[in-house]
This record gives C-alpha cells, structure tokens and sequence, in this order.
C-alpha cells in the first residue's frame, strides 16, 4: 500500500467504494488521515463498515471540515452532469481529487535517499491498445530483471501497490476517467498510443476527451513522452511536447514514414524500426511475433518498445521479450485451433475502431460480432470487412445491428452458442473465428470479460 500524504489529522471522504474506492479509503487511513465514506449502493457502504470505515452522507450531514472528496473514477464529475455529492462539494469549495491524483502527490519518500536508483513511473493512456502496451511494458522489464508492477486500469489499484525498491518501475494503465480529474500527474514517462472516438458523452465529445487524455503529457511534463502521431491529436500533442525538431524528450510513433529528425519508431508492414538523428538505429521484425498479430499490436509493441528504450533497456533485451509475451486475455487471445481453423477471443474489441484493427489482423475471417452498440454506429466496418468471410451476429438487437453491416454476409444466431458452432461448422482449414463485438457486453453479460469467457467455453465444447 502507497500511504497518502498531506491529509494527516483532517477529515477527508471517499465516494464510490469499488475496489479504487476502498483502496483509497485504506491508503488514506495508512497516511493519518480521518476516513469517511460514502456509496449510493447499500452494498459499497456495507464493504466500507466491514473493513472498520465510518459511513457518512455528505448531502445530510454536510460539508463542514472536509479537506477533499476523494471520487471513484466511475462517478461523473462534470459530464453529462456531475454527482449531486461532487455538485455539492464544489459548491462548498471543498477540493475534489481521485486516486490517481493522490497516488503521485504521495508517491516517493525519504527512503529513496538511500536508493541507487530513484524508482520511476510510466504511464500510459490512449484509446486502444492501453492494456497491452502497459502488460507488454512490464513483461519487458521484468525479463530485464527490473523490479516491476503493473497498476491501475490492469492489474491492482494505484495505492494497493507495494511501496517500490531501488530502482523499482510502476507501470500504470490511465483511462481518460482517471486522468481527467487527478490533481496530480507526474509520471516519468508518459505514453499516448492513439485516439479513436470513446465516452464522448462522459467528457463531453472529442474535444473534452482529447482533454483529459492531454492532461497525463500537461500537467506535471514527463521526462519522457512517447506519443503515437497517426491521429491529428498525437501529431498536435507532440508538437506541444517538443522544443524543437531534435528534441529526444519526444518519441513519436508511426504507421507510416518518419522524418527521422529526431527520436522516431516507425511501424510498417510488421517491421518496428528505430530512427536517431536521421539514422536508423535498430529494426525489429514482428511479422511472427505470436503475442502480437496484426498492425494495432504492432503499434503496441512500437510504443511499448519506446517507454523501454526511454528507460534505458537495448533494443536486444526488447526483441527477446516480445517472443516471450503470450498477450492478454479477452485481446487478440489465440485460444484453440480446431483441424486448421483457428479460434481467437478478442472480447476486448468493445467500439468500432478496435474491431477494425482485430479484422485488419487475420484473413479468411468467420466473424462473431454484436452487442450493445456504442455511440457512432458501425458504418466504419464496411471497409474492414474485407477478409470477413461471414459475420455471425449475437446480442438482443442482433437483427438491428445484422442490417448495419452493409455487404457483409451475416447470419444472426443471438446467443453465443449459436454463434460458435454455426462459425465452426462453416470454417474450413486456414479459417480465424473471432470474436470482436464492435459493440459493449451489457445486455447479455455483466462484462466484456464474461463474455469471452462464454466464447472460450463454447470453443472448449466443440467437438475435437
């Protein structure tokens, strides 16, 4: 546990008693702090009595000797509207933080002086791709022998982690809930893998949700940014980064040609090279790197391979690794082959743009698609229905979302079950199932990763 510092002695109260929510009610009790919480579910305050927290009702009892609310970054706090606690507490005046915030602002202490090596932080934020790139960071670094963990949107809660060691790394997966609203964002090395349009109601639109990804590169200026630029936004944001076109604080990463100026990673046609000062410094050949199919992952690994060579690590300790990553589950999850047809889980693929780059990375595709569609419809997959064979569409509105895929041959089945065996029946060797929904899980699974875990059953269920 990261204790909090800087609240020893004052009343400070938690809202939103998730998992983010306790851990921060924990830390902050660690650091002196006098806790109080509060949860609009009987369950979440419930959790807080049971672990010894006080339960507080701010809009009864008030305001009065708060220091902070401390908000779960689920909870909104300005779009679509705030929560009337957070519409009260700054109306009261009374500062609003979340746990990111409180992590950096308590993050080090006076036993680093002995430290060797200062123990540092990459962060890494995006619209696609975070979790890999954040997973892929620290499996690189752990067969580097760095003392490593992973924290954040994967893994544990930011102040759940142990205090770290001589020159220890916290690797931390940021969503633009989380950046959005910490007061404090310091990392040593920040990373901005692409922007895609997501949550546009939460912040907004794209404007307000560019903001908050921005606010992880603006606010505390990282030694290090390593920034994706094949969006307009990226190639704004390391501008705004850079003092120059030598700069090597920035390292931008491309699908396509670098000027090769200053510190550039180019990523094309499954070779990561790396450019210094004009000259190519290192290549990478990713085509067979099983962890990490098609060109999003390979953008992954460009930006993983940048926070590592901006941590010092050759770029031979990162090429051995990448052959060692078996990837995530739920991301590009190879799960079984059936007489040469191959079944992939990528439940992960939620919103259009990462089903597009999941059908970008196989050929000969039996597509299982369909869910809660998202805001922005699915017209965008038409182009990459290129080597989708045949789409099988599950979910309540399975007909709905059926007539949005254009050309695309489609069969609606519903249910997962369906789905599976009559893909399977259908492929033939050299084959891919795979699941992307392009849509969310809600209405038929509590999460996308239940829903993965149906496909991966009803794969396990098929006959051999």
């Amino acid at each position: 546990m990261i204790p909090v510092v800087g609240f020893e002695g004052q009343r400070v109260l938690v809202l939103g008693l998730g998992r983010s929510g306790l851990a921060a009610a924990g830390a902050l009790a660690a650091g002196g702090a006098d806790v109080l919480c509060w949860d609009d579910g009987e369950a979440g305050r419930a959790r807080a009595v049971a672990d010894g927290f006080a339960v507080y009702d701010p809009l009864r009892e008030g305001f009065d000797g708060l220091a902070c609310v401390v908000t779960s970054p689920g909870i909104p706090h300005l779009y679509p509207a705030p929560h009337r606690v957070l519409a009260a507490a700054y109306a009261a005046g009374i500062p609003v933080d979340n746990d990111v915030g409180l992590f950096f602002r308590s993050f080090g202490g006076a036993e680093w002086d002995r430290f060797d090596v200062a123990p540092r932080v990459v962060a890494v934020t995006g619209s696609n791709g975070k979790s890999t790139t954040s997973a892929l960071i620290a499996h690189i670094l752990e067969g580097a022998g760095v003392e490593v963990q992973l924290a954040g949107n994967i893994g544990r809660g930011v102040l759940d982690i142990d205090p770290p060691g001589d020159g220890g790394v916290v690797v931390l997966e940021l969503s633009s809930y989380q950046t959005d609203l910490a007061r404090a964002l310091t990392p040593d090395v920040a990373v901005f893998t692409n922007l895609s349009p997501y949550h546009l109601v939460r912040h907004g639109g794209m404007g307000g949700y560019f903001a908050a990804k921005r606010r992880l590169f603006a606010e505390g200026g990282p030694e290090r940014a390593v920034i994706g630029v094949d969006e307009p936004e990226g190639v704004y944001l390391a501008g705004q980064m850079s003092e120059g076109p030598g700069d090597a604080r920035v390292i931008r990463v491309s699908s396509g040609k670098v000027d090769g100026v200053g510190w550039d990673l180019s990523v094309r046609k499954g070779w990561l090279a790396e450019w210094r000062k004009g000259r190519q410094a290192a290549s990478i050949d990713l085509r067979d790197v099983s962890g990490l199919p098609g060109a999003h992952n390979h953008q992954n690994a460009a930006c993983a391979y940048g926070a590592c060579r901006a941590l010092g690590l050759a770029p031979r300790i990162i090429e051995q690794a990448f052959e060692t990553f078996e990837g995530l589950p739920h991301r590009s999850q190879r799960v079984a082959e059936i007489d040469g047809v191959a079944f992939v889980n990528d439940s992960k693929a939620t919103n259009v743009d990462a089903a597009a780059k999941a059908l970008g990375a196989f050929k000969r595709i039996r597509w299982i698609c369909g869910g809660l569609e998202k805001e922005g419809g699915v017209d965008a997959l038409w182009e990459a229905g290129g080597n989708v064979s045949k789409a099988y569409v599950i979910g309540r509105e399975a007909e709905t979302f059926a007539l949005k895929l254009g050309d695309i041959p489609t069969e609606v089945c519903g249910t997962m079950e369906r789905a599976v065996a009559r893909a399977a029946e259908d492929a033939e060797s050299g084959d891919t199932v795979l699941l992307a929904p392009a849509a969310a899980s809600f209405d038929q699974y509590d999460s996308f990763e239940a829903r993965g875990a149906d496909f991966i059953a009803q794969v396990a269920a098929l006959p051999r």
